[in-house]
């Protein structure tokens, strides 16, 4: 007689999560999947599927999970979300205090809190184009960049709870790498990539499928708190759009007649269901189109703290990298440059101090290396070469031009001077005219 044993499992497998993942939890027992209870931290969830999502995890998720099925309960799962910013429970302010108390003899007034900050991870993934949102059996291609050989970095995707490897082309030249994104018959897929051989990876990217005509297209990156999230209501077919009313919650928020709502210094509290509502006609097929009216799949919104980032104070070509928020241990900065005419071609620089000062054109920007993961990069600075004023090379060209003005007329008053006395006859005179005053002489 088998025994069957309850397990719950992390997806994708991940070798650390970041802040801003989307993770899956599944409860397996080989018997099939039952309905399901979920534990938190020892309270039981309403969620009852086996399998469970995590949206833009932060450290609030940070905890023991556990499941039931039919009357059986899985082992114990810790999710950790690699972040330094994590507040203590009261087991584990106890446990540290009477270490502390051991070992160092410190006072009462021991703070136990931590206050540090979350991490991003050390590879780049993001769309050449689009958003987080596709039409069925569309795709796009995803640019991945890294600080060291793309060869050494191989990429996934999760489809479902099966897992399967991706053809990466890397060019060298560029410094980037190109998967493929498709997500063929699933609901949702997450592309994400690792280095072989290593413990880093790249940040995941989530995309979401619609079978409808009309999509509300949020940012394939986690919403951040204190910046803009633009929100977008997109035609399949580049139709004309005439109006797209935008709905949270199935509440009416705008009408927009570009079809973009921007949410300004987003905050928990623009947290909710997104959707939007479209009137479009194809012009382009015929000018007499009739107006169409299609409605948006809702698309969830979270905003997180997420990892501090680094800012770039500029004086015209002196550059410096500070991290005003980050941890005390985080010393080095990485220095990045981008031609202006190629966004996705980027290239870390030797550099690895605070200050630097550039000579190339180009956007440049930093981030804070804090060991197991970094901040967040900081503003873009773009640097042009500064030409010559024209009024200074105005001034130079006149006073050259005086110059050359004054040592003519000084040649010319020379020579004449020279030329002029009759008992010598000086380089350079007519000598027709020394030989009329010796003729003068012998007369007399």
């Amino acid at each position: 007689m088998s025994v069957f044993f309850l397990s719950v499992t992390l997806l994708p497998k991940f070798p650390q999560v970041f802040v801003g993942d989307d993770v899956t939890l599944i409860c397996n027992c080989k018997g099939g999947s039952k309905p399901t209870t979920w534990i938190f931290n020892g309270a039981s969830q309403t969620h009852e599927d086996y399998s469970k999502l995590l949206i833009a995890v932060t450290p609030k998720n940070n905890g023991v999970y556990e499941c039931v099925q039919g009357g059986k309960r899985s082992d114990p799962y810790t999710l950790t979300v690699l972040s330094m910013n994590t507040i203590l429970n009261v087991h584990d302010r106890l446990f540290l205090l009477l270490c502390l108390m051991i070992s160092l003899s410190l006072s009462l007034s021991l703070s136990l809190s931590l206050s540090l900050s979350d991490l991003e991870p050390h590879a780049q993934l993001s769309p050449s184009v689009g958003g987080a949102v596709m039409t069925k059996g569309d795709g796009r291609n995803l640019v991945l960049q890294a600080d060291d050989d793309l060869k050494n970095w191989s990429c996934f995707v999760l489809r479902g709870v099966s897992t399967f490897s991706l053809a990466l082309d890397v060019d060298e030249k560029m410094n980037r790498a190109v998967i493929f994104a498709e997500l063929k018959e699933a609901e949702r897929a997450t592309f994400f990539c690792k280095k072989k051989k290593a413990d880093l990876r790249s940040n995941a990217v989530t995309l979401k499928k619609t079978e409808l005509m009309v999509m509300l297209v949020p940012p394939v990156i986690p919403a951040l708190q204190g910046e803009h999230v633009d929100l977008r209501c997109v035609v399949w077919g580049g139709p004309e759009l005439k109006n797209a009313v935008f709905y949270k919650d199935s509440r009416e928020i705008k009408t927009s007649h570009d079809g973009t709502y921007i949410i300004i210094n987003a905050t928990q509290s623009d947290n909710g269901n997104y959707s939007c509502r479209a009137t479009y006609r194809f012009s382009h097929i015929s000018a007499e189109a009739a107006l169409k009216e299609g409605d948006s799949d809702a698309q969830e919104l979270k905003v997180i703290g997420g990892p501090p980032a680094a800012v770039i104070s500029a004086s015209t070509n002196s550059l410096q990298c500070s991290c005003p928020h980050c941890p005390d241990d985080c010393t080095s900065y990485h220095w990045y440059h981008t031609p202006l005419n190629d966004p996705y071609t980027r290239k870390k620089l030797p550099e690895s101090d605070e200050f630097i000062t550039v000579k190339k054109e180009g956007q440049y920007k930093c981030r804070s290396d804090c060991g197991k993961g970094f901040s967040r990069f900081s503003n873009i600075y773009n640097y042009k070469a500064q030409p010559v004023e024209f009024r200074h090379m105005w001034y130079i060209l006149v006073a050259a031009l005086i110059l050359f003005v004054i040592i003519i007329v000084l040649i010319i008053v020379l020579m004449w001077r020279r030329c002029g006395r009759m008992d010598i006859q000086a380089p350079g005179c007519d000598a027709d005219q020394d030989r009329l005053v010796m003729s003068v002489r012998y007369v007399r």
